[in-house]
């Protein structure tokens, strides 16, 4: 037993809510062109779908409102840019520049298997 397992639901509520919000970081910078704007080697046409994911998929699980079906469309953007971008230039994570997209896709796969947890409007909604 873990010395910090009586807050383990309340770490993993902070988790989900510090990850939704700065993916949903990206999406602003894509489409609201701030904090340096989209990278310059994404056509916009697929910048602007990835923001838009990124910005609506981020906040609603930040706030846990439908966040298994939110964190699971963000899991699979990611993996998808790893294997689009990053895979294709080097094997390995730490040289082709690829761990942020692929820690962001393992942690929203985990996010859409666990659910949202406590201070969530989901949890809210259920009366939790």
């Amino acid at each position: 037993m873990g010395f910090l397992k009586p807050y383990e639901d309340k770490i993993y509520a902070l988790m989900r809510i510090v990850t939704g919000l700065l993916f949903l970081f990206h999406g602003v910078q894509k489409l609201f062109g701030a904090f340096g704007g989209m990278p310059a080697q994404m056509p916009p046409a697929l910048g602007y779908l990835a923001g838009t994911i990124e910005l609506v998929g981020g906040a609603l699980v930040m706030i846990g409102l439908l966040t298994g079906p939110a964190a699971f469309l963000c899991s699979g953007l990611m993996a998808g840019a790893y294997f689009m971008v990053h895979q294709t230039q080097a094997l390995f994570p730490i040289v082709n520049h690829g761990e942020l997209a692929a820690l962001y896709c393992w942690v929203f796969l985990y996010i859409a298997a666990r659910g949202s947890g406590p201070w969530s409007v989901d949890a809210s909604r259920a009366g939790v």
